[in-house]
């Protein structure tokens, strides 16, 4: 094994786990005895984001001061620090308890935009032959924690106390730092002088990419239970197969790396999501739903990743820089996905602006094209 590979793929894991607590947390958090209203609650997620984006835009220049092996420490304190801030969110009470959480969601985004901006570089350099594969495999374990995390969340809050949860993640960071460090890479470049106009049109694929995922994600169970009035459980299993479906074909197509035609399935990948976008509105029954958002999930499952190698292989020498532009446009992206489709639906209804959404599959094809003519990454086994 090489080395660095735990530790890589370990930060991955806790990420996609810590990222995800919010979230899990949010019925609770509503309920006795933290009292949580709909705005207060609402407001926890903008922390998160401007963290996320001012850290991962930053990592450049960070990289410059305190190198790939110090960026990557100060990403996973940043997390740590999350965690006990979220711990400490637990026994307090009142405005205390909500200035905790706020800083715990500033930590958690500043810790997810700097450790994901080094975990998918470092992924690149990881194996000789197979940094689409690595990547797209590091992205699969991050979506596979996300999605465990909330199920040991609750096992933890009905045998225990949720925070048992949170405090172990919060020690898990405190010891990674430990573990063996990926050997240095390709010497880079950080700050202003590693920007390049070429770094733009990837960030546009993402941050395009990035709506689609939050339109998917983020209102499947509004779509399903809410305008299709099927039952609350239709809904949330039909999010949980969107989010497998992902998380599945990331392993998939990262373990057969070596055998498929990447730039293809690229291109293909928006036509797999426009075609979802198409066909969601008109269904009806949940088992049909059930297969449509696990599919559209698959099509969603390698653009991200896909886009993170070429990006960093067409500019090795600013590879972190490059990694957190694409971090912070996923955030941007993600978040215009997420939170602007509600105010959106005073003119339209969901089911138009899913129609809609079919059209953002022409951008994002063109880019493919563009990103993956200019430097294609190393092929291979992962």
């Amino acid at each position: 094994m090489r080395r660095g590979v735990v530790t890589i793929y370990g930060a991955g894991l806790l990420q996609g786990s810590a990222f995800v607590l919010i979230p899990a947390l949010g019925g609770i958090l509503r309920r006795a005895p933290y009292d949580l209203g709909n705005g207060t609650y609402g407001l926890l997620y903008f922390p998160e984001i401007a963290g996320a984006i001012v850290a991962a835009l930053a990592a450049g220049a960070l990289l410059m001061r305190f190198g790939a092996n110090g960026l990557f420490r100060l990403g996973a304190a940043a997390n740590a620090a999350a965690m006990a801030l979220l711990v400490g969110a637990f026994f307090a009470h009142g405005a205390l308890m909500i200035a905790l959480l706020l800083g715990e969601t500033l930590m958690l985004g500043a810790g997810f935009g700097l450790t994901n901006a080094t975990i998918n570089r470092a992924a690149t350099e990881l194996f000789g032959g197979s940094a689409t594969g690595a990547v797209t495999i590091l992205n699969a374990v991050i979506g596979a924690a996300t999605a465990l995390s909330p199920l040991v969340l609750a096992a933890f809050y009905h045998a225990l106390a949720w925070v048992v949860w949170p405090a172990l993640l919060g020690l898990a960071w405190l010891m990674l730092p430990f573990l063996p460090e990926p050997p240095g890479g390709v010497p880079e470049q950080g700050g202003l002088s590693a920007w390049r106009r070429s770094m733009l049109p990837f960030a546009a694929a993402v941050l395009i990419y990035a709506i689609c995922e939050g339109s998917f994600g983020s209102w499947a169970n509004v779509l399903v239970s809410v305008d299709h009035h099927l039952a609350a459980t239709a809904g949330a299993l039909a999010l949980s197969l969107f989010w497998g479906g992902m998380t599945v074909a990331r392993f998939a197509f990262g373990a057969i790396d070596h055998f498929i035609h990447r730039r293809h399935l690229y291109l293909a990948a928006p036509l797999g999501m426009a075609a979802c976008f198409l066909v969601i509105p008109a269904l009806q029954s949940a088992g049909d739903f059930f297969w449509a958002f696990g599919l559209a999930g698959a099509a969603c499952g390698v653009y991200y990743p896909y886009t993170m190698s070429y990006g960093i292989a067409s500019h090795p020498q600013e590879g972190t820089q490059m990694a957190g532009l694409l971090v912070g446009g996923l955030m941007v992206g993600e978040g215009i996905g997420s939170f602007g489709l509600g105010p959106l639906q005073h003119w339209l209804s969901l089911a138009v602006i899913y129609r809609l959404s079919a059209l953002w599959a022409l951008p994002l094809v063109a880019l493919a094209w563009r990103n993956s003519r200019a430097t294609a990454p190393r092929g291979g086994h992962a």
